[in-house]
């Protein structure tokens, strides 16, 4: 393995004469996902302590048996909205002193093609740990970003002490972050996919066998304080031809609305105040959605609860449209009142109560399909589409869900359908800028 993960570096043009020797970079890609195993585990801790104290439940256990769902579920109406102040209050205050105060935060794409992929130490560990603390107090937002920016964080140092080369010190900032998602998630093949397929965008075996050794190293460390668990437990699920037939049907939808939400959120994001403002519109924000929270528990967390519900076939088409306005609402706002987080797991869930609706109306024309099968391929499909990771959110599902082989057949079908569909909307949208660019004599747009 130590010739493949450096000939890549070897062979690609850089600046200096700086390179790390084979056995150099072997010990590097082990120490990341040492690093970033430990990094994710202690976020994860971190996170379910914080649950837990908020809400008042499984106060003996850091990691216990009792669901988030189940906790905030348990805790009063005004009990959650006081936790939801809290949280505008963190959130609001909290990034504004990283950008009033901090050094200017780099993300993982951005270091991954930097000369220099070292991100600035104070400035991410902020930025991670509000993340991991907002989402424990009911942010409707994703914490798998903080353990790929801790793992980026400490790959981009570790190889610069190491004296690696730029190229190699991008490769081993790209496995941090797979790395960060496989500790946190126990996504091991997940982790190293998505290095591939979303930060690096190449297959080549030097960059396999490093991803794949680091997020596989990172996901072993997190079990020493996560245990080896599934992060959905799905019951016995049969394929049916009404299944198949509607994950052909269907893909396109979840598609389009894909590229909807991924408009609206980033449209929300760059919008998102960083001066005084922020403070002030990230409490309102979160005492309305504590608001909601009184009536509607399931809104509250990153997704992970109405997933489950919806993998289980125990929420109905009410709710689930009821809930899938809300979040996608929320999630928003959010990110337009200076929240950050991921949309990972809130794209999952958004797919998965898309699926019920759309898997409860098909039921109605082909019967004999239980709820949590539509769930579980529309949460892949609607994935797909947003993150813009076909391969990775397949992968993603089948080691969150332990799904079995054969239901890999419509998600595959489901995944294709979305992807083109999302893309067939990209296309569509640039369309009208493109006629319109301003043309030179020969009637080619100007560059």
């Amino acid at each position: 393995m130590s010739a493949t993960l450096t000939s890549a570096a070897a062979s690609a043009p850089r600046s200096g004469t700086r390179s790390g020797t084979p056995a150099r970079v072997c010990a590097v890609t082990m120490l990341v996902g040492i690093g970033a195993g430990l990094g994710g585990m202690s976020l994860a801790l971190l996170l379910h302590a914080i649950q837990h104290i908020a809400f008042g439940y499984s106060l003996d256990r850091v990691v216990g048996d009792e669901s988030f769902l189940q906790g905030v579920s348990a805790a009063s109406g005004m009990r959650r909205v006081a936790v939801l102040a809290v949280c505008g209050v963190v959130a609001g205050c909290g990034w504004w002193v990283v950008y009033r105060f901090g050094r200017p935060l780099i993300s993982i794409r951005q270091a991954v093609k930097a000369e220099d992929p070292r991100m600035p130490v104070g400035s991410t560990l902020g930025h991670a740990l509000l993340q991991i603390v907002t989402v424990a107090l009911g942010s409707p937002l994703g914490r798998e970003v903080a353990p790929r920016e801790i793992g980026s964080l400490w790959a981009g140092w570790l190889s610069h002490w190491a004296g690696l080369s730029p190229q190699q010190s991008r490769l081993m900032v790209a496995c941090g972050a797979g790395a960060g998602l496989a500790a946190v998630y126990n996504v091991p093949l997940g982790g190293g996919v998505f290095v591939l397929e979303v930060l690096l965008g190449s297959f080549s075996l030097p960059n396999a066998a490093a991803a794949l050794a680091s997020s596989s190293i990172a996901a072993v460390v997190a079990w020493v304080g996560l245990g080896d668990e599934s992060q959905y437990h799905v019951p016995h699920l049969v394929l049916s031809g009404g299944l198949i037939a509607w994950s052909v049907l269907c893909g396109p939808i979840f598609g389009v609305a894909a590229y909807a939400f991924t408009r609206l959120t980033t449209r929300a994001r760059a919008g998102a105040p960083r001066d005084w403002r922020l403070p002030l519109l990230s409490l309102l924000n979160f005492l309305v959605l504590g608001g909601f929270a009184m009536v509607f528990p399931q809104l509250l967390g990153n997704g992970k609860g109405p997933a489950q519900l919806a993998f289980d076939s125990s929420v109905t088409m009410g709710l689930a449209a009821a809930l899938l306005v809300l979040k996608v609402a929320l999630q928003a706002s959010s990110l337009r009142a200076g929240a950050e987080g991921g949309l990972l797991t809130p794209g999952l869930s958004d797919g998965a109560l898309l699926a019920v609706l759309l898997g409860g109306i098909w039921s109605a024309i082909w019967p004999g399909t239980p709820v949590g099968a539509f769930a579980l391929i529309g949460a892949a499909a609607f994935l797909a589409a947003s993150m813009k990771m076909p391969l990775t959110a397949i992968v993603l599902m089948a080691e969150f869900t332990h799904i079995e082989h054969d239901f890999m057949i419509p998600m595959l079908l489901a995944v294709a359908g979305s992807v083109c569909a999302s893309r067939w909307c990209e296309q569509v949208a640039s369309a009208p800028r493109a006629q319109t660019a301003p043309t030179g004599t020969a009637g080619v747009p100007q560059a």
